[in-house]
């Protein structure tokens, strides 16, 4: 894998010590690799962040929009298979998590490495499939606001609004029509983070996250709806340390 695709798909914010275990982050949906910007400074020096950018937005906004899950999980794998050096884990918020178990079960299938943990937060078990929705711009825009974590000022400017709803209405799409295709479970621990109001996922379907991995499974529970994370992003980042630690040393 070139050098150049490497750069095309990860973000490296900060330096971090030789040897220091890799976290791959995932974005959620309409999402970018900057989000995790936080994480990296938090994580710094003993966690190399490395974010996934996803085409068609950012500095690969003139890239095509991919609008299917698996396809998405496939060219993440193909990537990560050059660069993901053990021990590292996965990190995925919403839509992101789906993402992230996908590449994780490509990763163990066709070269038999697996993360040594894989944080799935603000999403509910591939599993637990709710009735689908076709997203018009109208759709989009309600249900960012009910989800939270977009910046206001982008409803008040319509330039800006336009800017992201073909994004976000790409993978909202993308990830209403992602179906599970049952098969072996993930080989590694699983840790489920989730907002205790989430209207996207209940903690009973972050629960069902259990029965994808033949791994120790825990569950975090934090105050607040889908983006959770961002007012309890210290606990976050804590959480991910502690488990980090514990699989290191194992490897």
């Amino acid at each position: 894998m070139a050098t150049a695709e490497q750069d095309q798909w990860l973000r490296r914010f900060h330096s971090c010590a030789t040897g220091a275990p890799q976290l791959f982050c995932f974005p959620h949906a309409g999402g970018s690799a900057t989000y995790y910007f936080p994480f990296s400074k938090d994580l710094a020096p003993g966690v190399e962040v490395l974010a996934v950018q996803y085409p068609g937005r950012q500095d690969r906004r003139l890239e095509p929009l991919i609008d299917s899950i698996p396809e998405l999980a496939d060219r993440v794998a193909d990537v990560l298979a050059s660069v993901a050096v053990p021990p590292f884990a996965f990190f995925g918020h919403s839509m992101g998590a789906i993402v992230a178990f996908e590449a994780a079960l490509r990763l163990h299938d066709n070269l038999g490495v697996s993360p040594t943990c894989l944080f799935a937060s603000g999403r509910r078990a591939p599993s637990m499939k709710r009735p689908t929705t076709a997203y018009d711009n109208a759709g989009v825009i309600s249900e960012m606001r009910r989800l939270g974590g977009t910046d206001p000022r982008f409803f008040g400017d319509e330039e800006l609004l336009m800017s992201i709803l073909p994004v976000t209405r790409n993978d909202y799409q993308a990830i209403e029509d992602y179906t599970w295709v049952q098969g072996a479970p993930l080989a590694c621990p699983v840790t489920a983070l989730i907002g205790d109001a989430d209207p996207q996922c209940t903690i009973e379907e972050a629960a069902a996250w259990a029965s994808h991995t033949s791994g120790v499974f825990e569950k975090r529970i934090f105050p607040g709806g889908h983006f959770f994370l961002d007012q309890h992003r210290a606990d976050v980042i804590s959480t991910i340390s502690v488990e980090l630690n514990e699989t290191s040393r194992v490897h």
